[in-house]
């Protein structure tokens, strides 16, 4: 396990040399996520593979600070390394995110650590409702508990 000073070092350079941080121009879905306790703001650009099951691409665009933005960059690493499916994001925890950018580090703010994991959700859930693969009921985002928006509003909502 990384000390806290390798946490912070590996937060920095996710934050300073982003990866997969761009606009997808044949994105599935764009799913704009914020957090209006402090602005930060993460767009995830979805692509769903052919059986909908597999993520053929996702990247992210964003502002706000180091650690919302250092974490959708992990987010978009973790996802492309383990070409993970659709269903492994979905059941992604929350807490293991902040774990795995170093609880320590991240603790006092959860909202900016895991904004990225709660949009990419939400991308994932808006394809399969498109694709008629789950009932509306379970389309809506989880978010709002932790007071991060997602979708249409959440930039208005982030910038206010």
């Amino acid at each position: 396990m990384p000390d806290r000073q390798e946490q912070i070092e590996l937060l920095l350079d996710h934050y300073r040399s982003p990866r997969h941080r761009r606009a997808l121009g044949d994105a599935d879905v764009v799913m704009p996520g914020g957090n209006p306790g402090c602005g930060d703001i993460v767009t995830i650009y979805l692509k769903g593979e052919a059986d909908h099951a597999h993520i053929a691409d996702v990247t992210f665009e964003g502002e706000g600070c180091t650690i919302s933005q250092a974490a959708a960059s992990m987010l978009m690493e973790a996802v492309h390394d383990g070409r993970l499916t659709m269903e492994q994001v979905l059941s992604m925890d929350y807490h293991a995110m902040i774990d795995a950018l170093g609880r320590e580090v991240v603790a006092s703010r959860p909202k900016c650590a895991t904004l990225a994991l709660g949009t990419l959700k939400a991308a994932i859930r808006k394809y399969l409702w498109d694709h008629h693969l789950i009932p509306e009921a379970e389309a809506g985002g989880a978010g709002a508990e932790r007071g991060l928006v997602y979708g249409t509003d959440a930039v208005r909502a982030a910038k206010s």
